[in-house]
């Protein structure tokens, strides 16, 4: 019942779109600020996160196979994520703030503030998990008051029109 009301009620949608753009709010100016910077480095947090790994009450390393990722992967291409962060960043919260391919952009959101936690920051990103969370559950009504109105309607003809057009084609 109160998922069908996240998903097609008027009232819900004109609450998801405050939660929509707190959120892109807090993205959209973490990532300005890393881009105006214009030197931002990820290697100090990712060596950070690797020396000091989130642990459990008896020690050991909770998410041993994520701090594995960050040793062997993401460090060595440090210089990799020092485009994709602030940019992925700016660009969830563009999309959020706008409405436009807004579960997208809430998906990214949670992969991002999953990344930050596993890593062992704490901040906002408990709350961000949990508005990026219910703004995925929402679906379309999320974006009802934003471009999403036009862009996944848009979308989805061009895609169907493609998709039929191979069908005819096949057959």
């Amino acid at each position: 019942m109160f998922n069908r009301f996240l998903r097609e009620n008027k009232i819900a949608a004109a609450i998801l779109t405050v939660i929509r753009l707190y959120l892109g709010y807090e993205f959209l100016i973490a990532g300005y600020h890393k881009l105006a910077a214009g030197g931002f480095d990820t290697s100090g947090f990712l060596k950070g996160a690797i020396a000091n790994p989130v642990k459990g009450p008896d020690g050991s390393i909770v998410y041993s196979t994520y701090v594995g990722f960050l040793k062997h992967f993401a460090l060595p291409n440090a210089h990799l994520f020092n485009t994709i962060v602030p940019l992925g960043e700016f660009l969830v919260g563009l999309g959020l703030i706008l409405g436009c391919l807004t579960t997208a952009a809430a998906f990214f959101a949670l992969v991002m503030n999953f990344s930050y936690v596993m890593a062992g920051t704490i901040s906002t990103n408990a709350l961000c998990i949990l508005l990026g969370v219910i703004i995925i559950v929402a679906g379309l009504n999320a974006g009802r008051i934003g471009l999403d109105r036009w862009v996944i309607p848009f979308i989805r003809k061009t895609t169907t029109k493609d998709h039929n057009a191979a069908e005819k084609i096949s057959a």
